[in-house]
């Protein structure tokens, strides 16, 4: 999953954001002197991760790219899916999508400056460039997945992924609803936070 989706399956408070989304900046950094809360949320973005990797759904999803882009399929989807989560958001979410997003950024920036510098840098244009609006819509999706591309170090065929998404636009949004229920309910059950959910 993507940066909107771990947050919004995390708990409402800056530890838990920082957490959720220090799963994909975890190398180099010392997990023993997190917080415990901040480890059960990193444990959470682990358990979002390896539910999602192995859903059917997912994988089935995974097989409509074509063989020259299909190393990237996961990419890919992971960032659809915040476009489909924000797309479908009154289906899944109470509070307006606007505000779930400001409080995400301020949360997020009263972590910034305990954030390890790769970490720190991604975050940091997250907020500035505001890449949560960007995932609204579906050009701003495929754009984000062509600026992801240009920063491949090796020549690679992910560039132009955007069409064969809206080639089988129908059937991965169908998939997605039908996948995301499952994890919000895998992660209410299972996820390491729930002792959290009570400072929320």
């Amino acid at each position: 999953m993507n940066y909107l989706a771990h947050l919004f399956l995390a708990q409402n408070n800056a530890e838990s954001y920082h957490g959720n989304l220090l799963g994909d900046f975890q190398k180099g950094v010392d997990t023993k002197t997190l917080s415990a809360q901040t480890k059960r949320a990193l444990t959470n973005h682990i358990l979002v991760d390896k539910f999602t990797d192995s859903h059917p759904q997912v994988k089935q999803s995974k097989t409509l790219f074509t063989s020259k882009r299909r190393r990237f399929s996961g990419i890919a989807i992971d960032v659809l899916y915040d476009h489909l989560l924000i797309k479908h958001w009154e289906q899944f979410s109470d509070c307006y999508f606007d505000e779930f997003k400001r409080n995400s950024y301020l949360l997020l920036s009263q972590k910034l400056p305990i954030m390890h510098p790769p970490m720190q840098k991604v975050i940091k244009n997250v907020i500035r460039h505001d890449w949560f609006t960007q995932y609204s819509s579906f050009t701003g999706t495929t754009q984000a997945l062509d600026n992801i591309a240009n920063r491949i170090r090796f020549k690679n065929g992910f560039h132009g992924i955007g069409v064969e998404i809206y080639d089988h636009f129908e059937l991965l949004e169908q998939s997605f609803l039908n996948f995301f229920p499952e994890l919000i309910e895998h992660i209410h059950c299972y996820g390491p936070e729930k002792q959290d959910s009570s400072n929320n």
